[in-house]
């Protein structure tokens, strides 16, 4: 490999890891706000034990001898 290759292929091996480097803080900075926000929000809460309640719920009718819905 010439020398100027050598150059080459080190200055595009530096810009990868850059913007590589600027990708994961992208994306961190993205998901941590993001989801931060959404479990601070309560939006996970509900879904969990929405389904835990209507399970209950379910079983309950299921042995009353009543329809499931």
């Amino acid at each position: 490999m010439t020398e100027a290759a050598r150059k080459v292929a080190q200055q595009t091996e530096e810009r990868l890891d850059e913007v590589a480097k600027n990708v994961r803080e992208r994306f961190d900075r993205f998901t941590e706000t993001r989801f931060t926000d959404e479990i601070k929000n309560g939006r996970f809460a509900d879904q969990v034990d929405h389904g835990v309640d209507q399970g209950r719920d379910e079983a309950r009718r299921r042995k009353q001898g009543g329809s499931e819905h």
